[in-house]
């Protein structure tokens, strides 16, 4: 029965929704400040955004490549192999980290390459150099904290997840505006903010999986344990997060391109275009959280052999994530005139704001239910298809349709994100498809020991985070 399953997917997913709501919270303050100093800065920020994301996102993906194996091993109770990959995490973390500070340091050259008004590449080129920098301690606190939750602790990356976003609110309160003491940075007090937020985030994570007394028996209990990453452990995160990297950033990838877009018509636009996706991204990370149950209780039922019990747990999670989009689009439909001016925004950004608010209105359910099929199919171990899929839906039909109706038939804002509706709407259909197919066909097999999911982490990022 699916109501046996709603409860059990709640509790799993609600600690995921508040940990991703937080990531994204810190977005929301920092657009809602930096829309009150006006529409060029809001549109730099977007800009900003839309050019670091994909890096953020491809570091997310590669720390996520932990967490099966590390829950796997806390199966096992294989306090050995613990210690090995938390080492391995921490290396691979570190030296993607400063990969990815090093690509972004050459990014604001090719921000006049993207045809954008030459007054936002201005000022969002030193916002990224500063987002660029955060990486590398976002990439250490992902290391950690894949670690923890891949051994049942989801909390206290959610509770640090917590204090780095009422840090940053308060920092961008003083930095953006000049409060409490502070010079008035502006916009770049929004970029501050959220490197010491990040900084804050990764000392407190691992001072935790240091410092823990449970946690002593899965450390590494010398310094050249520390010194010594395997190259096994090395390769086996790799092996696993770069296609979670890869299929992450072509969702992603295609709302940044539709921010490029955006600012080919113009300033006003691009400000409006930020309102509205991060307001929309606001509602994503709840359907996000849903996923992260899904994957988790579809994988394990599947795992011991319970595959009509796999199909009801997907089903579930279908049904709450159809719920909660679909009244969160009734919401946005009734608010879109509302919303626009608490970001700051003018009569002519508020505007536009609000279409696009009344787009994503319409796309809230295909959203939840496309994000929700990533990760019941997940749990049935389906990656590959699902990604080109998204691939081909985004790249092959979202995008070009898009700025067919934008550009072609000059419906601008609109019809770049009427272009986005329809990809979202196709991924939807088809993963929901090919859930009922394949949910059907799973072999009732029993895993090795070991080999059930314990974490509680989704394979999803919001469009707009910032931090």
């Amino acid at each position: 029965m699916l109501k046996a399953h709603f409860r059990p997917t709640l509790l799993l997913a609600y600690p995921v929704v508040l940990s991703q709501l937080g990531h994204v919270f810190v977005g929301v303050c920092d657009t809602v400040m930096v829309g009150h100093l006006g529409e060029l800065p809001l549109a730099a920020v977007s800009l900003g955004i839309s050019v670091t994301m994909w890096l953020l996102v491809l570091g997310l993906g590669i720390s996520m490549g932990n967490l099966p194996r590390v829950a796997a091993a806390h199966g096992r109770q294989d306090h050995a192999a613990l210690g090995r990959l938390l080492v391995g995490a921490v290396w691979t973390n570190s030296l993607v980290g400063v990969a990815l500070v090093g690509v972004s340091l050459l990014l604001p050259p090719v921000l006049g390459w993207l045809r954008q008004p030459a007054e936002v590449v201005a000022l969002a080129a030193p916002w990224v150099r500063v987002i660029g920098v955060s990486l590398l301690p976002l990439m250490v606190f992902q290391g950690f904290r894949e670690w923890a939750e891949g051994l049942g602790l989801t909390r206290q990356a959610m509770y640090l997840s917590v204090a780095g976003n009422l840090l940053n609110a308060l920092l961008c309160y003083a930095l953006i505006f000049g409060h409490f003491g502070s010079p008035a940075f502006g916009l770049m007090g929004a970029a501050w903010a959220s490197l010491a937020a990040r900084v804050l985030m990764a000392g407190g994570m691992v001072l935790f999986v240091l410092r823990a007394p449970a946690l002593r028996p899965y450390r590494p209990t010398t310094a050249g344990q520390w010194l010594r990453p395997g190259g096994a452990e090395l390769r086996g995160q790799l092996a696993l997060g770069l296609p979670i990297g890869g299929q992450m950033m072509c969702e992603v990838g295609a709302f940044s391109a539709a921010a490029l877009l955006m600012g080919w018509i113009g300033v006003a636009t691009q400000a409006a275009h930020q309102v509205a996706i991060n307001v929309a991204g606001a509602t994503y990370m709840a359907a996000s959280g849903i996923s992260a149950a899904a994957t988790i209780r579809v994988g394990n039922l599947r795992g011991v052999g319970d595959a009509a019990g796999a199909r009801q747990a997907g089903l579930a999670a279908y049904w709450l994530a159809f719920g909660f989009m679909g009244t969160m689009g009734v919401l946005l439909l009734l608010l879109r005139h509302v919303i626009p001016p608490l970001y700051g925004a003018d009569a002519t950004v508020a505007a536009q704001a609000a279409t696009l608010l009344a787009i994503a209105a319409g796309f809230q359910v295909s959203d939840g239910l496309q994000v929700v099929g990533l990760g019941a199919l997940r749990g049935l171990e389906d990656v590959k298809v699902p990604s080109v899929v998204a691939l081909l839906a985004y790249w092959a039909l979202a995008l070009p349709l898009g700025y067919a109706l934008g550009f072609g038939l000059h419906l601008g804002a609109a019809g770049i994100w009427l272009g986005l509706l329809t990809g979202l709407t196709v991924v939807a259909g088809v993963l929901l498809l090919r859930f009922l197919r394949l949910s059907r066909q799973q072999p009732a097999a029993p895993p090795a020991p070991g080999e059930l999911l314990q974490g509680a982490e989704a394979v999803t990022m919001p469009r707009q985070q910032v931090a």
